[in-house]
């Protein structure tokens, strides 16, 4: 046993408690990990290293998980078109696991005693820490200040205040989780079930006002490029939020069902998740059979579900992403839409896999690969187990 423990450190008002009463009143030797799943720029993260240091830690580290996150979470998002109750992207609960992950990781590689997190003890993300933590560094106790002693937001101000603490406190108002997946927005308006947050909490402003069209370009399911621009999967994120930064694009409020068994709701800007998913959608539709569709809807539900609940390392996890990574052969194209402020439409796709052929017949217009009498023969078969339900129980005569 040591007195070392690894702290998961954003810099927010949490994370800066915790820094600060482990080193101070617990007297423990604190290590600040910081995990970049996309979110931060290079200034921003010398900036929250020396935040760190300003609370007394023995040592910041960041990791960078940009890549890592993008390969083994987010391209299954995408392939599976993953909106939790059919609006939020995950853009939280899918990178907590990733930073996780990295964190149980570093505290074995430092062979720490303790790992420490900033969850409440209200919300999700305690859960998703714990269960990667018991299950990958079983051995190391997990510290959680601001759980164990139910401390509000404003328990936490005065404490920091007290010690002199220098940082906005005024932005501290609001909870914001930044990452490549999106950023997720909490304040008070989002404990409440009519309040909607204000145009100041989400941390784009609002500047463009122009429809401005876009093409997406994708290849067995993956995004690899914008306009003419061609990148890789995760750059090619980051370049589109920047594309959409000003629009407004994504903004939303997610109610759902908790892992404790409560509701909440959470605030959200994901500009960039919700056209690739929208879009990549549209692609599939050109391009995949019925009932590929179909069953890509089932497990894609419960995949998005399940690493919502922090359920990442169970092993049917991976036989979903086998599956989703199977149905992408042929999701390969060109997505065109228009961006206009707080909103975006989808125009249409070009694709060599288009099964929306007018070899085959145009939809309402005319049969080419088939006659009438051969559609009189298969209507009567198809309804004939209706039609003789409803003779035998006379239930419409």
């Amino acid at each position: 046993m040591n007195n070392k423990v690894v702290l998961a450190f954003s810099g927010g008002l949490d994370t800066t408690y915790c820094a600060l009463y482990l080193s101070k009143i617990k007297n423990l030797e604190v290590h600040a990990v910081t995990v970049n799943t996309g979110g931060f720029s290079e200034e921003e993260i010398a900036g929250i290293e020396e935040h760190a240091h300003s609370l007394g830690v023995k040592s910041f580290h960041c990791i960078e998980e940009t890549e890592n996150f993008y390969n083994k979470v987010i391209k299954y998002l995408v392939y599976g078109n993953v909106l939790k109750n059919n609006t939020y992207p995950l853009s939280v609960s899918a990178e907590r696991i990733s930073q996780a992950v990295a964190i149980a990781e570093y505290t074995r590689l430092i062979g720490a005693s303790c790992v420490a997190h900033g969850s409440t003890g209200a919300g999700n993300d305690q859960v998703r820490f714990d269960m990667v933590f018991n299950t990958l560094i079983p051995e190391v106790e997990i510290l959680t200040p601001i759980r164990d002693m139910t401390l509000s937001r404003e328990d936490e101000i005065e404490f920091l205040k007290a010690n002199g603490v220098k940082m906005n406190f005024d932005k501290a108002k609001y909870s914001i989780n930044k990452g490549i997946w999106g950023t997720s927005v909490g304040g008070k308006e989002t404990l409440t079930s009519h309040l909607p947050l204000p145009e100041d909490a989400f941390p784009t402003p609002v500047t463009k006002q122009e429809a401005e069209d876009l093409t997406l370009h994708f290849e067995k399911g993956e995004l690899v490029g914008v306009n003419e621009l061609s990148l890789s999967p995760a750059k090619a994120i980051q370049h589109l939020t920047a594309l959409t930064a000003g629009y407004g694009i994504g903004r939303d409020i997610h109610v759902g069902d908790t892992i404790i068994g409560i509701k909440g709701r959470v605030g959200f800007e994901a500009a960039a998740p919700l056209i690739i998913i929208k879009a990549h959608h549209l692609l599939e539709k050109h391009v995949l059979s019925k009932y590929q569709l179909l069953l890509k809807e089932q497990f894609s539900a419960w995949y998005g579900s399940s690493l919502h609940e922090g359920q990442y390392l169970e092993p049917a996890m991976r036989d979903i992403e086998i599956f989703l990574e199977s149905t992408q052969q042929n999701v390969t194209g060109k997505v065109i839409l228009t961006l206009h402020p707080y909103r975006f439409t989808l125009n249409g796709v070009e694709t060599p896999h288009d099964l929306m052929s007018s070899k085959f017949g145009s939809y309402g217009e005319m049969n080419k690969g088939w006659s009438g009498e051969d559609v009189k023969g298969f209507a009567k078969i198809f309804g004939n187990q209706v039609s003789i339900y409803n003779k035998v129980n006379k239930e419409f005569v």
